[in-house]
């Protein structure tokens, strides 16, 4: 299959469904084999089926991204299957919201876990690879929310810290061929917001209305604006876009 991404192997955290799984259909749609790595055996098998019914070349596993033994097992596979990894996309994530003084040291440490532990591992395996290669992209999910958010005292955290690990590892990975960059999507059409909706007690339809009339494009997001932005990122003509973060909120943000 030709197209930007062709021969490229890009490798998805959270790929099962929603922005991760709409990335992952943008990069095979251009060309890339795809590697999946989620905790949602179902939604992964799913997610196989339909991109091998389309031909696109594509390798899942389950596996917590906060593991870094699975995690770097099946880097290597990965690497041993189709001899490269070039992009890395840390788009694995939940959400633990509450009120500062509801949220329990359990909702804090999974949130602080799977973003940035998770992206912490991931990017720290895949790197060997790129720097053997001397080339690479890495594209963190970061979010509107790292600039704060009621009810997201963990995830704005969370959010804000892989910011700052972007900027960090585009600084130490630069002189290698490899790019850091960020992604920070606004309201998205997701199951996660589907959750922010159930918590704060209203229905979703209600939430999109409440978020589009705050947005100047007057629409909310789909996972296909934040595929968009990402394939920007991991673009090879993007060499000279490094360590940036990309509000992807249909509106301006600080």
């Amino acid at each position: 299959m030709n197209g930007r991404f062709k021969d490229r192997v890009a490798f998805i955290t959270g790929g099962s469904r929603g922005i991760g799984k709409a990335i992952a259909q943008q990069f095979a749609d251009e060309g890339a084999r795809v590697a999946l790595l989620d905790v949602n055996e179902a939604a992964l098998s799913e997610t196989k089926k339909q991109f091998q019914e389309c031909g696109y070349e594509v390798y899942t596993q389950v596996a917590d991204v906060t593991n870094g033994e699975q995690v770097e097992k099946m880097m290597d596979e990965v690497f041993q299957t189709y001899g490269s990894l070039d992009i890395l996309v840390n788009n694995a994530g939940v959400i633990r919201d509450n009120l500062l003084y509801k949220m329990t040291d359990e909702d804090w440490q999974t949130v602080m876990d799977v973003h940035l532990k998770g992206t912490f591992i991931a990017s720290r395996a895949a790197q060997k690879y790129m720097i053997q290669n001397q080339y690479g992209r890495i594209i963190m999910l970061s979010s509107t929310s790292a600039l704060g958010n009621r009810g997201q005292a963990n995830y704005a955290t969370a959010k804000a810290g892989l910011q700052g690990l972007t900027k960090t590892l585009a600084i130490e990975l630069g002189k290698y061929g490899i790019t850091v960059n960020s992604v920070a999507p606004g309201f998205i059409e997701t199951d996660m917001t589907k959750e922010t909706a159930k918590r704060i007690g209203i229905s979703f339809d209600e939430l999109v209305a409440a978020s589009k009339s705050m947005i100047p494009v007057n629409r909310t997001g789909k996972p296909e604006d934040i595929a968009h932005a990402v394939t920007f990122f991991a673009d090879e003509s993007s060499s000279f876009v490094n360590g940036q973060v990309l509000y992807v909120a249909g509106g301006p943000k600080n």
